[in-house]
């Protein structure tokens, strides 16, 4: 009777902790907060982890009755199903794991910020750094373009956006994108699309497009017109006109989080302070961080913004 009355307890203990987890995830859904730690692509996984954990909980707590153990005591699998282990024990085991469903429902839900990017390192652009040096003709165009933008902003912004499409038809496949071939035809693309658009918006949607773009082709693109969302950062060694308007991108949970920025000089840089969000417009250029070719954004504008609904940006492309 001692032994049955045992394996009753713990059975419906491992219950309640399953029903707890799923109760916990069945919050973080219900309350949208589940996007602070999980990617959308990642959320089937969770749907379907917290029905069977919920099942599960609710299975052992039949086996915890009497008829469940009854039933348990016939099994004729060779095996003490008794829980071995001192009280002192037991205790430890479940409080590791009662632990985390305690914390999750206390502790408030909190984004990662530019503490968490001066551990972790900011990426400039996408990392790739692809190290391509304009050519001639294209610095001539650039220049011609810089002087456009100063001797009078407006005209300049009002000529490219008179001539500017749209074209959202996606060209290649998932599976064609994760092949050298396909890689380099999609940011060709793109390339094209956003010169013959003829300025630069950075969106949610195509944040890390952009980013692996004018990484690779950057200077196609210098001269252009930019607009971009992100909280502000600055790495200790900053010039006290130098920013950084930041994103964290993830693949599939916070785990896997990194930090993609984009340089702005600015004689306002100082007014910002870091996990400010903000609507940077200007002028790309390029300089030189690290010994690494990145963007730079020549400011033409700035103004302090909500935070975005969806604060991290994912891979558009993923499986």
């Amino acid at each position: 009777m001692e032994k049955q009355s045992d394996l009753g307890f713990h059975a419906y203990i491992r219950g309640i902790i399953l029903i707890g987890f799923a109760l916990l995830m069945l919050a973080f859904i219900i309350t949208g907060n589940i996007t602070y730690y999980i990617a959308p692509t990642m959320m089937p996984f969770i749907y379907f982890a917290t029905g069977v954990f919920l099942l599960l909980g609710v299975i052992q707590i039949i086996r915890s009755t009497a008829k469940g153990q009854e039933e348990e005591e016939l099994c004729d699998c060779g095996t003490d199903h008794n829980v071995s282990g001192s009280p002192i024990t037991k205790l430890i085991i479940y409080s590791i794991f009662v632990a985390p469903i305690i914390m999750g429902f206390v502790l408030p839900d909190k984004l990662l910020d530019s503490s968490v990017a001066a551990n972790r390192g900011i990426q400039f652009g996408s990392g790739i750094l692809a190290e391509q040096a304009p050519n001639e003709a294209s610095k001539e165009e650039a220049s011609s373009r810089a002087e456009a933008f100063l001797n009078d902003p407006d005209a300049y912004y009002e000529q490219l956006e008179t001539g500017s499409k749209s074209n959202d038809e996606e060209h290649i496949t998932v599976e064609e994108y994760y092949t050298e071939e396909g890689f380099n035809q999609y940011y060709e693309e793109l390339a094209e699309e956003v010169l013959t658009k003829g300025s630069i918006v950075v969106t949610e949607e195509n944040y890390l497009d952009m980013m692996t773009m004018l990484d690779l082709q950057l200077e196609r693109f210098i001269g252009k017109p930019i607009e971009i969302i992100g909280f502000v950062y600055r790495e200790p060694e900053f010039e006290d006109d130098q920013l950084v308007v930041a994103r964290f991108g993830m693949t599939c949970c916070v785990a896997d989080a990194s930090v993609y920025g984009t340089m702005v000089t600015t004689e306002e840089a100082s007014q910002f302070e870091n996990d400010t969000w903000v609507r940077v417009t200007g002028i790309l250029d390029q300089t030189e961080y690290n010994d690494f070719r990145i963007p730079l954004i020549q400011l033409r504008e700035i103004e302090i913004v909500e935070q975005p609904e969806s604060p991290y940006v994912f891979p558009r492309f993923s499986f």
